[in-house]
């Protein structure tokens, strides 16, 4: 997958996400997705290539940063608790779309009951 799929597979999931919203916090180089003003989701370029920046499970992330070379620690974020995905053979739009999805229940996880868009326990997992 290149950089730009990449960048369109991970926009259109977030998009479709509840309480999901974009901004421009950093300026206009960096798409920034949130859920109840906390971040979810980055995207940018780094040096020219277009990558996702995505909030992860500190084990799930080693793991797979270990597994696949397009995905690495958080570009300018906590190393443990994030991960950059980059255009490559190894990334396909469903992982993309699961990575997402993971990222956005961890955040909404952390946001009090009240605020809660969806049950971040069942959102988006097989039946």
């Amino acid at each position: 997958m290149n950089g730009t799929t990449l960048q369109k597979t991970a926009a259109d999931r977030a998009e479709g996400l509840p309480g999901s919203g974009l901004e421009h916090p950093f300026g206009p180089d960096w798409e920034v997705y949130k859920v109840r003003g906390k971040v979810f989701m980055l995207m940018t370029e780094v040096p020219g290539s277009p990558v996702v920046i995505l909030k992860s499970d500190p084990g799930e992330a080693q793991a797979l940063c270990e597994e696949n070379a397009d995905i690495t620690p958080g570009y300018h974020m906590n190393k443990k608790h994030w991960i950059t995905l980059e255009g490559g053979e190894a990334i396909d739009e469903e992982l993309v779309r699961e990575l997402v999805t993971e990222s956005y229940r961890l955040v909404v996880g952390q946001l009090p009951k009240s605020q809660q868009p969806v049950d971040p326990h069942t959102y988006g997992r097989p039946v």
